[in-house]
């Protein structure tokens, strides 16, 4: 694309100057009076607003005759846009002026009722330049690989609309299918983790930085809301995300949120697009007015395809604008703002067959949880998986905590209900420590196994192959030894931090108490303790993960941090049922029948797409249907949540305990399940009802103290336990101390 200057500066107090320049060349000048600049200036103030993206109030026209007026006061009499629209290819035009005059929506210049900046012949891109320095000079060669993006996506507690960051991450992943696309997350939302995620990959190794979250004003500053380590609402400048970068900045920053690209008051402060290029990244995309959730999702998807194809930085954001101008017919097109310095907006990757291209080399996390049967994947992928944001965050913590610090885990548990996601949960972990090489079983695992380890893993060379081979082999040393020296730093994974993975734990490697409860089976009572003491004796980062079902105790002198999952909360539901073709609020099927199903599916994800399937089904009628969905909830019910008539073996008295707490339809404290449950063994009550997986036990994100949930799931089996008056007696209980903890004494609800 052809480059040109354009300079706009006070001569005097009343007289400005206009200077463009091509390619370097000889500037062209003229002169406006302020009056025609202060004028301009008014107009876009009076009519570029919120409105600007409603078309029901300011429609293209209007956007038009905006754009109009800007070109004619681009163009002058000396007719200076001709030149930039000669050239096929494009043109990119920067704009050096004070705020409130770099501040105009440049991107609506139009001539004769055509937007230039998305014309399908030269196309002009405006940029707005920053300073007078470049962070890259001369010649930018691309990387021969793939694209490398590093995606931080900010959802703080009791931020609304909480964004759909999942359908972001998807998209951009379904762009970038053809050429593959290096997609690390940084998944806590705050500065520090993006700090650390930044030093430990080193600088010069991302080519993106996308940040996707809600952006405001705090005392006429910009800032970004991010997160504090709790999930809380935090608040983030222009120099604090600088501070976090180090200084390693990648060659393009995007702040994806609402206003990151607004300068406060008419451009008397700087954007905070702005204020990261003074900070020192070279190029900055942000969005000048309030964006929809969806049209940020599509630009993104087109913006980084077009960059994973080797297209050229300013090539790839014209394409991405004309995506979401002519195929997405969005009306917020034009808010998308490119910041840069005078570094080259060249291509970062080579296109996909160059000679030599290094190819991605992490496998897919859900193509390591397939069926043994029919060798399909048994959990969510990538693109489908949706919430857990907090449980994430949590189990991330501590499979990243060092072994050295004190309450160090050796292992994570997973544990909860059939069908909650306990395996997509564990396949979502892993997708987010690329840095670790994984080793998944499911199922029964013994000691033949288990020696699968060292097809599993990839070693750095083939020597450590034969050790590692050897070491398992040699049964004349136990087995904790063995792994021990596997593990040890100058064992053939000292250098390889690893994740191994039991999935469905509880199909065979789990014996039965008489008294219900469980403890591991002979197999895996050598297997388990032997990994985990060698992880914690070598100190090595390698963890293991289990999802189950039941619990059990921790192998003696190791520890298993466990992490419970509940049913998904209302917001988790929306998302997922906006993945399923069927269910989806735009789907075809009859608007009752999917209520239903969603209903029947209680919050629960595996039954929501088993539902999901069965509403599809076009042999069944209406009535039929409406059958199928309530039998086939049933023999949910019964089949994976209730074996060997779990709730029924239970005491009277513990069943009792689930009814209560039952009449409270979302998750509540421990004082509260007290307060319904005034019993002796209440305590005994409540923790083998967890261990047994009846009785959800998540973790408040306010109070981070337990809380517990009896999902929907058992609520026609535990109804019957209590009579009217008894159903009655219980809702009170539950209202008394629920307006006792939430309304009048808040801090009582931090334990019990």
């Amino acid at each position: 694309m052809s480059a040109f200057e354009l300079e706009v500066f006070a001569q005097t107090s009343n007289y400005y100057e206009l200077r463009l320049s091509a390619d370097g060349g000889p500037s062209r000048t003229r002169g406006l009076d302020r009056a025609v600049v202060d004028e301009l200036i008014a107009l876009v103030r009076r009519d570029y607003s919120t409105d600007a993206v409603a078309p029901k109030v300011y429609g293209a026209t209007r956007l038009a005759e905006l754009g109009a007026r800007l070109a004619e006061f681009l163009d002058g009499d000396q007719r200076w846009l001709a030149p930039m629209l000669a050239d096929p290819a494009g043109s990119v035009l920067r704009i050096t002026a004070e705020q409130r005059l770099r501040h105009l929506p440049w991107e609506l210049l139009a001539q004769e009722g055509a937007f230039l900046t998305v014309a399908g012949r030269a196309p002009l891109l405006p940029v707005r330049a920053v300073g007078t320095h470049a962070a890259l000079t001369g010649v930018v060669v691309p990387g021969n690989r793939p694209l490398r993006v590093l995606f931080m996506a900010t959802s703080p507690e009791g931020v609304e609309p909480v964004l759909n960051f999942e359908a972001e991450e998807a998209a951009i992943l379904a762009a970038t299918r053809r050429t593959g696309i290096d997609l690390v997350v940084e998944e806590s939302g705050t500065l520090e983790g993006l700090r650390f995620l930044t030093r430990d990959y080193g600088p010069g190794y991302f080519d993106v930085l996308h940040l996707s979250g809600h952006a405001t004003t705090a005392g006429g500053e910009p800032v970004f809301v991010v997160e504090d380590e709790f999930g809380g609402v935090a608040r983030a400048t222009a120099d604090q995300l600088a501070q976090a970068m180090q200084g390693h900045w990648p060659r393009l920053v995007f702040v994806s949120g609402c206003l990151t690209a607004d300068a406060p008051d008419g451009g008397v402060f700087p954007s905070m697009s702005e204020s990261l290029v003074q900070a020192g990244a070279p190029a900055v995309l942000g969005w000048a007015l309030p964006v929809g959730d969806v049209s940020a999702t599509d630009f993104a998807a087109a913006l980084y395809r077009a960059l994973a194809d080797g297209q050229p930085l300013d090539r790839a954001v014209v394409e991405a604008r004309r995506d979401l101008f002519h195929d997405k017919q969005s009306s917020y097109w034009h808010l998308l703002r490119v910041y840069a310095d005078r570094s080259p907006l060249a291509a970062m990757v080579t296109p996909l067959h160059t000679k030599g291209r290094k190819r991605l080399q992490v496998r897919p996390a859900d193509q390591q949880f397939l069926d043994p049967q029919t060798q399909l994947s048994r959990v969510a992928s990538r693109a489908e998986f949706v919430g857990r944001r907090r449980v994430i965050q949590r189990c991330l913590r501590v499979l990243r905590q060092p072994a050295d610090t004190p309450g160090a885990a050796q292992g994570l548990l997973l544990a909860g209900m059939g069908g909650l996601g306990k395996s997509s949960l564990a396949s979502r972990l892993l997708e987010r420590m690329p840095t670790h090489q994984r080793a998944v079983w499911f199922g029964r695992v013994d000691a033949i196994k288990f020696r699968e380890l060292t097809s599993k893993i990839r070693f750095d060379s083939a020597d450590q192959t034969v050790e590692a081979n050897k070491l398992l082999d040699n049964e004349q040393l136990p087995l904790p030894i063995r792994l021990r020296h596997l593990l040890d730093a100058d064992g053939p994974l000292g250098g390889t931090p690893c994740l191994f993975v039991f999935d469905d734990f509880e199909a065979g490697n789990l014996d039965t108490r008489a008294d219900g409860s469980r403890v591991l089976a002979p197999a895996m009572a050598e297997i388990l303790p032997a990994l985990l003491t060698a992880i914690r004796d070598t100190g090595s980062p390698s963890r293991v993960i289990i999802t189950s079902r039941y619990r059990f105790p921790a192998p003696a002198g190791t520890i298993i941090a466990v992490e419970a999952l509940e049913t998904l909360t209302p917001v988790e539901q929306d998302k997922k049922v906006a993945n399923l073709a069927n269910l989806r609020p735009e789907s075809t099927i009859d608007r009752t029948i999917r209520g239903r199903a969603i209903e029947a599916a209680a919050g629960n994800p595996r039954l929501l797409d088993w539902l999901d399937r069965i509403v599809g089904d076009a042999s069944l009628d209406v009535d039929g249907l409406l059958t199928a969905i309530e039998a086939e909830a049933d023999r949910f019910r019964r089949e994976t949540v209730l074996a060997d008539n779990l709730l029924d073996s239970q005491p009277v008295e513990l069943r009792r305990m689930l009814a209560r707490v039952d009449v409270v339809e979302l998750p509540v404290p421990a004082a509260t399940v007290h307060a319904l449950h005034q019993h002796p063994d209440a305590g005994h009550h409540i923790r083998r009802a967890v261990e047994l997986g009846l009785l959800e036990e998540g973790t408040d994100p306010e109070t981070r103290q337990p809380r517990y949930y009896v999902s929907n799931v058992l609520h026609p089996l535990v109804r019957p336990l209590l009579t009217d008056d008894e159903y009655t007696e219980a809702c009170a209980a539950a209202a008394r101390s629920l307006y006792q903890l939430w309304v009048l004494d808040p801090a009582a609800s931090d334990g019990h």
